[in-house]
């Protein structure tokens, strides 16, 4: 009888009953907190706050992933593991080296589109290997990454020159797309203000002033693609020089 008063309490003050409890691996708490992440942004996530939106204590989620530290290095790994289910994202370079590096850039933008307030972590979190590039320093994509160029005819020089380019431009291209959809990436973070500045302000800038409506337009994805076009043609001509 004390049992079923004790589940009645536990209801009726909106807790399930044990057996009612969402049962944690360690899938759930990770991809919880992304998703918690997703909403709220990384600086709510705490462990007290992850335990609330799962129903249970914090202490219950240290049964799973050693602590905040470790739950973050694990988000990183999962995100950048979507990459694999992605089927437009090759394992090696089938239609030639500038189609696999065209498809990789994109899979990778992919991520931090569908995850921009987790994609700064993928930039600072410490890899296992310290000294890789962000945001490409997956070591499971890095491999891939320097098998294909190696592959496809390209030196080590080389191949280390163009996945240094190829980072670099991920890097900055997609910090900013990501500020730019409220993630929090520290110093490049930008405040939204719809307001226009004094023309004062402009004064000194006639041509900014006079350019000022298309450098307000948004053309992240065609940028995108310009840009990484560029790139693949600059990698190019690294091969043709060795």
């Amino acid at each position: 009888m004390s049992d079923d008063l004790d589940a009645d309490a536990r209801l009726v003050a909106g807790k399930p009953a044990p057996s009612e409890r969402t049962r944690l691996t360690p899938t759930i708490v990770v991809d919880a907190a992304i998703a918690f992440i997703d909403e709220r942004g990384l600086a709510e996530l705490t462990m007290r706050r992850l335990g609330q939106e799962l129903g249970v204590e914090a202490m219950a989620l240290y049964r799973h992933v050693v602590g905040r530290e470790e739950l973050l290095d694990a988000i990183v790994v999962r995100v950048m593991a979507e990459m694999e289910d992605d089927d437009d994202v090759p394992a090696e370079p089938d239609a030639g080296w500038q189609d696999f590096l065209h498809r990789l850039a994109h899979g990778v933008r992919r991520v931090a589109l569908r995850h921009p307030k987790v994609f700064p972590l993928v930039v600072s979190r410490p890899p296992e290997a310290p000294w890789l590039r962000p945001p490409l320093r997956d070591l499971r994509w890095v491999e891939v990454f320097l098998n294909s160029l190696l592959e496809e005819g390209f030196d080590r020089e080389r191949t280390v020159a163009a996945y240094r380019a190829f980072t670099s431009f991920l890097l900055g291209h997609l910090l900013l797309e990501v500020s730019a959809m409220g993630a929090d990436v520290g110093p490049l973070d930008v405040l939204e203000d719809d307001s226009d500045p004094p023309r004062s302000a402009l004064a000194p800038y006639p041509r900014v002033e006079e350019m000022r409506g298309d450098l307000s337009e948004d053309h992240s994805a065609p940028e995108f693609d310009e840009s990484l076009e560029n790139l693949l043609d600059r990698i190019a001509r690294l091969r043709s020089e060795q």
